[in-house]
């Protein structure tokens, strides 16, 4: 039986919160659920990053979640979903992600999604990596976990910031086999 059209979208406290907002919006478009789950740090990148405020972020998401309520249904391997992605992603999630601490809600729905082997797609914006980084990112990898780094291509011919962070947001979409038009792909459309 095929997983229903529901994302897990979870939000840390890492630069770039831009890449989740941008998820969020096109989720929406295309009509595909979204579970919203945001650290206190995403919460303050939002305000930090953009000029956006938190609530305009959140009316894009179907439901959203407090990530201090492991009564969610997130907190569950049985909320069937089509996978999980945390973007961006910050060193201290992908840690705890990684190591199995799942002391708020965004690491326990990442931990269920893992454990029910459903797709989980980390995309970590730090640069540069140091050894212990690296090392959960293997760690994860192993374990069936998508690393997909907030460093967009440019074969596309990117114009604007917009088209760089589509590209990542499409690169995202092509792991879970969603179909989009965000960017030119190698050698196509042009």
């Amino acid at each position: 039986m095929v997983n229903p059209m529901r994302l897990i979208v979870g939000l840390s406290g890492a630069s770039g919160i831009i890449y989740g907002i941008r998820m969020l919006e096109v989720m929406h478009d295309l009509k595909i659920e979204t579970d919203l789950v945001m650290t206190g740090m995403a919460e303050k990148m939002v305000e930090i990053e953009t000029s956006r405020s938190v609530e305009q972020v959140r009316d894009f998401a179907t439901r959203c979640h407090d990530n201090s309520d492991f009564t969610s249904v997130l907190a569950s391997g049985g909320y069937r979903t089509m996978g999980m992605v945390v973007l961006p992603c910050s060193m201290k999630t992908l840690a705890g992600i990684a190591c199995g601490f799942a002391d708020n809600l965004l690491l326990r729905a990442a931990d269920c999604t893992l454990k029910e082997r459903r797709p989980l797609i980390l995309v970590p914006r730090e640069t540069p990596l140091n050894l212990i980084q690296l090392k959960n990112m293997v760690t994860l990898a192993e374990s069936g976990v998508t690393i997909l780094p907030a460093a967009p291509g440019f074969y596309h011919r990117p114009e604007t910031i917009d088209d760089l962070v589509d590209h990542i947001v499409g690169k995202t979409l092509d792991v879970f086999g969603v179909d989009h038009h965000l960017y030119h792909r190698w050698r196509q459309d042009f």
